[in-house]
């Protein structure tokens, strides 16, 4: 496949910034080429593949850009980097700079083949827009890159597609772990096409449109599974609804046929082990504060069917606990209500809608809910943008009475495959946060680092921080 992102050699003071929470450096370097997907910088500075960075230059008297990067690739002679979240200002700034210094000629500036009519405005060898002065080239070229994305896809597609209908027709022959690992090798195949889209594409209109044509094409394999179409669909709204989550920590297979072991693959995969991992953990960190605590107040945000209290009645009744349990969705109250009622523990237990994203603003929290000895949350921090989770943190700590303790979870996208939940299924809202975020987000939001602590699960995807109030 030819490259498809328009480049040009340049020579570009950039900022850069590396690392986050302070602890980051601050250094300028040059760009040797640069294009509408990516930069290519030198010399090289102290990095690694798949962290994030920040860029800043000023293109021309044109104006400046700021705009996040991934590391692609660290060499000796400059390190690869792609643009992150894309915006439209940012795309047409870098393109009316690259029309100034690229220049029609004979040679193709993508597949770098010898042009001898294009007399068409395309390069003949490599199919792709050479006209660059047409006044609505930017939107001709994306449109052209949507087409030569989806059709390197529907091959990949096209291949998985016969791969499952073949394991379709021959699987009751099959001893289970030769059907799973037939399922795991088609999807691996088809994941490493996916990442290779995701490696060459910053624009996030066009990934989600590529998604969404996956997602069409892939449906009469998927359709057979209960739990991959649950998180295609979301019929309870929101990504991550309770139900969801208690189909993975029952870890059962609820549909027939292929459909059984397409469930029993999404629900044993690295991640649906670590969520099983995340409310086991919780659990024992509880019990832990319930034992050395008396009377206790307890916040549980975005509590869904807070399965981890389920085992906990003694401890709760013997420390005479005061547990507030609150969620927007009235649906998950109601199951979480109905399951505590059984265990006995439910009159130390208060259910309260509300939504927390109104946790921002201390005063608010005052009057709705007040101070509290144990705030904890799993799954809801990983949802929310990066600036509004400062601040919520900031509000949180200051909730705590003295003594007292926030527990935090969240997902290490260094330690999982998120392709799978961004093109197989529709569950691409956690955002891709690593050890080294989640460090700028507590730091940010005015919490000692001296007061922070941390564990993993045994998958190491999911990171607990533990944050104790002076």
């Amino acid at each position: 496949m030819a490259r498809l992102d328009l480049r040009c050699k340049a020579e570009i003071p950039v900022r850069v910034q590396v690392g986050n929470g302070g602890r980051g450096v601050d250094l300028e370097v040059r760009t040797r080429d640069i294009g509408l997907n990516g930069i290519c910088l030198y010399p090289a500075f102290n990095a690694k593949e798949n962290q994030k960075i920040r860029l800043r230059a000023s293109f021309d008297g044109l104006g400046e850009c700021e705009i996040e990067g991934k590391i692609l690739r660290v060499a000796d002679d400059g390190i690869a980097v792609k643009f992150l979240n894309h915006s439209r200002d940012s795309k047409w700034l870098i393109w009316n700079y690259l029309k100034r210094h690229i220049h029609s000629g004979k040679e193709c500036l993508y597949c770098h083949n010898i042009i001898t009519n294009g007399e068409d405005g395309r390069c003949e060898h490599c199919g792709m827009i050479i006209n660059f002065d047409e006044e609505d080239f930017l939107l001709t070229y994306e449109e052209e890159l949507l087409s030569r994305w989806k059709a390197f896809l529907d091959e990949a597609i096209e291949v998985f597609l016969a791969r499952m209908e073949a394991l379709k027709e021959e699987y009751t022959t099959l001893e289970p772990e030769i059907i799973l690992k037939r399922i795991d090798s088609s999807i691996t195949d088809f994941l490493e096409k996916a990442e290779i889209v995701e490696t060459n594409v910053s624009d996030k209109s066009l990934l989600k449109n590529l998604r969404y044509h996956v997602l069409r094409k892939t449906e009469p394999v998927f359709s057979q599974s209960y739990c991959f179409t649950r998180a295609r669909t979301w019929p309870q709204g929101q990504q991550g609804d309770y139900k969801t989550l208690e189909c993975a920590y029952r870890k059962m297979p609820l549909s027939e046929g292929l459909g059984y072991y397409l469930d029993y693959y999404i629900l044993h995969c690295r991640l649906g082990e670590a969520i099983r991992n995340r409310i086991k953990i919780l659990s024992n960190l509880l019990e832990n504060e319930l034992l050395q605590r008396q009377n206790p107040r307890i916040l549980n945000i975005a509590c869904g069917s807070c399965r981890e209290l389920y085992n906990l009645t003694p401890q709760i009744l013997s420390s005479g606990a005061r547990i507030t349990c609150i969620d927007s969705d009235e649906d998950a109250l109601s199951y979480a209500f109905s399951r505590l009622e059984l265990t006995g523990s439910i009159k130390r237990v208060t259910f309260k809608k509300y939504n927390a994203l109104r946790m921002f603003d201390h005063e608010l929290n005052l009057i709705h809910v007040g101070m509290q000895d144990v705030i904890y949350s799993v799954g809801l921090f990983d949802y929310l943008e990066t600036d509004f989770l400062i601040k919520l943190f900031n509000a949180l700590y200051r909730l705590l009475n003295p003594g007292g303790r926030l527990i935090a979870a969240f997902k290490d996208a260094s330690r999982y495959r998120h392709t799978m939940f961004h093109w197989l299924v529709d569950w691409d809202g956690f955002k891709q946060r690593t050890e080294e975020d989640f460090r700028y987000i507590i730091h940010e939001s005015g919490i000692p680092d001296d007061r922070v602590s941390m564990l993993r699960d045994s998958t190491g995807a999911i990171i607990f921080y533990l944050i104790d109030r002076e």
